[in-house]
C-alpha cells in the first residue's frame, strides 16, 4: 500500500474509495459491539453470509459489521440502508425472511420494528426512535455507518481530512488556539480545559513530550470510551495525532483495560493501517511530522483511571497515584512533560478542526460546549449510550431518550459521575447538564454514567453500595481514603441492618469530610460523594434506619419481614414449593404461613407469588401479624 504524501493523495484517495461503491445499492449493517456480542450478533452475521450465498444476493446487498449503535438493550441491531431500516432484537432465524422480504421485495417485516410503548406505533426509520431522535450524535454517530476493521470506510466519511489540515494549513499554536476557543473540557472527569492543558505541555521546557489516550473505564455500567474505542478507533487516533502535533510530540500511548480485547484487537487493527498509509509514522502526509503510538493493556483497577497511577502504570510500576505536586503536563511520563485526555476528548478533536471552534461553540452552555456521552443505565425504559448537547435537561434524557420509568413507577433520583458522583432528586429535573450544574448539586460529570432509581430504590443501601466499590477499589496507599472508606462503609452496614445509633450520622458526616479533604488523589476526595449527597437529599431516610428501624423502599434484608396475607393468598403452593429453607407451612387450599424464624429473607416467595394474587408482603419497622387460627385459614369454599 502506497503511503499518502499530501492532502491531494488523500482527497484522491477518498474518491477512489467512493467510486467503488454504489451509494443506492443495499447494505445490511449489523452492530456487533460488545453488547450485541452478547446477543449473540456473531450468529446473526454467519446466518446473513450463509443465506446471502443461498439466495445468490451478493451483487445486491453488502454486509457491514460496525461498532455499537447505542440503544443496547435492543441488540442485535440491524440497519438496512439506503433507507435507514432499523430491525431490532434479530435473531439468526429472523435472517431469511430479512433477504426473502426486505431485500428481494422491499417489504417491511413489523415484527422486527421498535413499537412506540405509549402509542404502539411501528417505527421504521432509525433516526426516528424517539431513542435516537432525541439525540445530537456528533462523535459516536459514525459508529453505526463504518466497519471499525476498515480505514476505508473511516475514509469515505472524511476520515483524516482534519489531520491533513492541521499538518498542512495551521501552525501548532493555531490548533491550540482553535481547540482553546472551542472550550474544549476534558470528558474523563475533571472537565479541565483542554486547549490549556496542550499549551501547558507544550510550553513545558524538557523534552520528549508525551501524549496518552486513557482508556480505562472502570465505573460500574459505563462503556462509551470502550464503544468509541472499539466503533471507531480511527476518530480517536486522528485527534491523537493532531494533538501531538499542535504539543510537540512524538511518541503516544493508548492505555486500555485489558477487559476490552475487541477495543485492543480494533485499535491494533486501526494503527497497523494508519502506518500503511502513512497517518502515523515518519513524515506524516508529507508533512516533515513524525509520530507513533503504542497500546499499552491495564490491569482492571479503578485507580488506574487517575492520571498519575496510569502513567505509574506505563512505566511499569504500581498503578497508584502520586502527589501532583507538579501537574502531568509538565512532569509526566519518565518526568517528562505529558499531556493525558480520555478516549471521547481526542475523538472531538477531529470535529472542532474541521468544522472550526465556533461552529462547536454554537452547541452547549457557557461553560460547556459541545456534545456529551452517556450511559443511561438503571430503572429506565430505554438503556444504552447516548450523545446529547450539554445543556439537555436530566428530564429529556431520562423520559424522551429513555422513555422514562419502567411499569410507571415514579423516578427517585439519578447518580451522575460513575461510583464518586453524586445522587441527584427529583426536584432537579429539570437542571441542564453540563460540568458546573452537576457540581452544583453535589454530583458530578465525571466520565458520563448515569444511573436512574426508582421509588423501589433504597439510598441509604446506594450509598453503601458505591462506598463498598470504592473501599475495595482504593489502592491504599493513603490513610484517608483507604481508613477512612472502611469505616464509612461499616457505619453504613450498621445503619441498613438495623445496629446503628443516631451518633452515627454524624461520624459519617464527620469522616466524609476527611476523605474529601485529605485523600491524595482525586478518586478519594470524591468517594464520599454518594453519601455526601445522600444525606443531604434523603436524610430522612437514614433517620428511618436509625430511629424506626425501617426501610422505607423496603429493600434492606435485616429491617423487613415477609408475611403473607391470609385474606390473599389463594393457598396455590408455588411459595411453599420454592422456600429453599422449607420456611412456608399450609396445605393446598389451606392458607399459607411463613415461620419467621426459619425465614433467610431471600424474597423468593415475593417473587413467585402470581401478580394477579401479590399475597406475599414485605413489611418493615412492624412485627408480623399473628398467625391466624388453623380453622380460618381454610378458604371459604372448603369451610362450605
Amino acid at each position: 500500500m502506497k503511503k499518502l504524501k499530501s492532502s491531494s493523495d488523500l482527497e484522491n484517495l477518498r474518491k477512489e474509495i467512493l467510486s467503488k461503491r454504489d451509494p443506492k445499492k443495499m447494505c445490511i449493517t449489523l452492530c456487533s459491539g460488545t453488547g450485541c456480542r452478547a446477543y449473540a450478533s456473531e450468529k446473526v452475521n454467519i446466518a446473513f453470509q450463509d443465506e446471502i450465498k443461498k439466495q445468490k444476493l451478493g451483487k445486491e446487498v453488502d454486509i457491514r459489521r460496525t461498532g455499537c449503535h447505542g440503544f443496547c438493550e435492543k441488540g442485535p441491531i440491524v440497519v438496512i440502508y439506503p433507507e435507514e431500516i432499523c430491525y431490532l432484537q434479530v435473531k439468526p432465524e429472523d435472517v431469511f425472511d430479512i433477504l426473502s422480504q426486505t431485500i428481494k421485495e422491499g417489504k417491511i417485516i413489523e415484527r422486527l420494528l421498535y413499537t412506540n410503548p405509549g402509542t404502539g406505533e411501528k417505527i421504521i426509520h432509525e433516526s426516528e426512535i424517539p431513542f435516537y431522535k432525541n439525540q445530537k450524535r456528533l462523535v459516536f454517530g459514525n459508529n453505526r455507518k463504518i466497519d471499525p476493521k476498515s480505514i476505508d470506510d473511516y475514509i469515505a466519511l472524511n476520515g483524516y481530512t482534519a489531520l491533513s489540515k492541521a499538518l498542512l494549513e495551521l501552525t501548532p499554536e493555531q490548533v491550540i488556539e482553535e481547540v482553546k476557543k472551542a472550550n474544549l473540557r476534558g470528558r474523563g472527569g475533571g472537565g479541565f480545559p483542554t486547549g490549556r492543558k496542550w499549551e501547558t505541555t507544550r510550553n513545558a521546557p524538557a523534552a520528549p513530550k508525551y501524549v496518552i489516550v486513557n482508556c480505562d473505564e472502570g465505573d460500574p455500567g459505563a462503556y462509551m470510551d470502550r464503544s468509541l474505542m472499539e466503533g471507531n478507533p480511527h476518530s480517536v487516533l486522528e485527534g491523537l495525532v493532531i494533538g501531538a502535533y499542535a504539543i510537540g510530540s512524538h511518541e503516544g500511548f493508548i492505555y486500555v483495560r485489558q477487559e476490552y480485547p475487541l477495543a485492543v484487537e480494533n485499535t491494533e487493527i486501526a494503527i497497523k493501517q494508519a502506518e500503511e498509509y502513512g497517518f502515523l509514522g515518519e513524515d506524516i502526509l508529507g508533512s516533515g511530522f513524525n509520530f507513533k503510538v503504542k497500546i499499552h493493556r491495564g490491569a482492571g483497577a479503578f485507580v488506574s483511571g487517575e492520571s498519575s497511577a496510569l502513567v505509574s502504570a506505563i512505566e511499569g510500576k504500581v498503578g497508584e497515584p502520586k502527589p501532583k505536586y507538579i501537574h502531568t503536563a509538565v512532569k509526566g511520563l519518565w518526568n517528562k512533560p505529558t499531556c493525558l485526555n480520555n478516549v471521547e476528548t481526542w475523538a472531538n478533536v477531529p470535529l472542532i478542526i474541521n468544522n472550526g471552534a465556533d461552529w462547536y461553540r454554537s452547541m452547549g452552555t457557557e461553560g460547556s460546549k459541545g456534545t456529551k456521552i452517556f450511559s443511561l443505565v438503571g430503572k429506565v425504559n430505554n438503556t444504552g449510550l447516548v450523545e446529547v448537547p450539554m445543556g439537555m435537561t436530566l428530564r429529556s434524557i431520562i423520559y424522551d431518550i429513555g422513555g422514562g420509568i419502567p411499569n410507571g413507577k415514579k423516578f427517585k433520583a439519578i447518580q451522575t459521575g460513575g461510583p464518586s458522583g453524586g445522587c441527584i432528586p427529583e426536584q432537579f429535573l429539570d437542571l441542564p447538564i453540563d460540568f458546573d450544574e452537576l457540581t452544583k448539586v453535589g454530583s458530578m460529570m465525571g466520565s458520563g454514567g448515569m444511573i436512574v432509581m426508582d421509588g423501589d430504590t433504597c439510598m441509604v443501601d446506594i450509598a453503601r453500595y458505591f462506598t463498598n466499590f470504592l473501599a475495595d477499589e482504593s489502592c491504599g496507599k493513603c490513610i484517608p481514603c483507604r481508613e477512612g472508606l472502611r469505616h464509612m462503609l461499616k457505619i453504613l452496614n450498621n445503619i441498613t441492618g438495623g445496629k446503628a445509633t443516631e451518633e452515627d450520622i454524624k461520624r459519617l458526616e464527620d469522616l466524609t469530610e476527611v476523605v474529601r479533604d485529605g485523600s491524595l488523589c482525586a478518586l478519594g476526595g470524591t468517594a464520599p460523594n454518594p453519601v455526601i449527597s445522600t444525606l443531604k437529599y434523603f436524610r430522612d431516610e437514614y433517620e428511618a434506619h436509625i430511629k424506626e428501624k425501617r426501610c422505607p423502599a423496603l429493600v434492606c434484608k435485616e429491617l423487613i419481614i415477609y408475611y403473607i396475607d391470609p385474606e390473599k393468598c389463594q393457598a396455590c403452593g408455588l411459595c411453599v414449593k420454592n422456600c429453599p429453607t422449607g420456611a412456608i407451612y399450609g396445605k393446598k387450599k389451606i392458607v399459607h404461613i411463613i415461620n419467621q424464624e426459619k425465614c433467610i429473607k431471600c424474597g423468593t416467595c415475593f417473587d413467585v407469588c402470581p401478580d394477579k394474587f401479590s399475597a406475599v408482603l414485605r413489611l418493615s419497622g412492624e412485627p408480623a401479624p399473628p398467625d391466624v387460627p388453623r380453622e380460618t385459614r381454610i378458604k371459604s369454599k372448603e369451610r362450605r
